[in-house]
């Protein structure tokens, strides 16, 4: 081989080479770029996860709280009710006290005693209408939604259907019946 045929084939070799180093060195620009994209998806997933766990730590604590809330507003549901019957509580108390004394005759203590019931039977009423409770209206046709017919009666004074006695009153709470009013009513 001549000398030309030489430094050419070593001038081919070294093109050569230096094209392998060349992909080497891609290859190895490759592997960078993936090692550094691969960290970057392997924090971005555990931010996410971090930020899974605590939305999911945050909603179970929101759940128990909320549990917690409620069954507290069932157990006082009734509490505002139950401080509106301690004054008629008391007023009862007070009327149970009072005796037959020599200043007071039986007439005078009869109409005291009749006076505090009254007056207990109004703060009842009231605290009723204060919480929604009013009475079963028993006015005109019988109703099974509202009336609690126990006997038929006849009657010339009013239509078949009609309430015609009203023997316990009705109450209801809003819309719901508490209690039906227990009537008599018109064959």
């Amino acid at each position: 081989m001549s000398e030309k045929e030489e430094e050419t084939n070593l001038a081919e070799e070294e093109v050569v080479k230096t094209e392998e180093e060349k992909v080497e060195v891609v290859d190895q620009k490759e592997e960078i770029l993936e090692v550094d994209e691969v960290e970057t998806l392997k924090e971005k997933v555990a931010q996410l996860e971090d930020q899974y766990l605590r939305a999911n730590a945050e909603f179970a604590n929101m759940k128990k709280r909320l549990e917690k809330e409620k069954l507290s507003a069932v157990a006082y549901a009734n509490e505002l009710f139950a401080r509106d019957m301690l004054a008629i509580i008391d007023a009862l108390d007070s009327a149970s006290l009072l005796k037959e004394s020599e200043d007071i005759k039986s007439e005078e203590l009869f109409e005291k005693v009749k006076e505090g019931i009254d007056l207990t039977v109004d703060q009842f009423k009231k605290s009723f209408e204060k919480h929604g409770i009013e009475l079963v209206h028993v006015d005109g046709e019988f109703d099974p939604n509202f009336h609690n017919a126990v006997m038929q009666v006849d009657s010339e004074e009013k239509k078949s259907g009609e309430i015609l006695q009203v023997f316990q009153k009705g109450y209801k709470i809003k819309d719901r019946v508490l209690r039906p009013a227990m009537v008599s009513i018109v064959k």
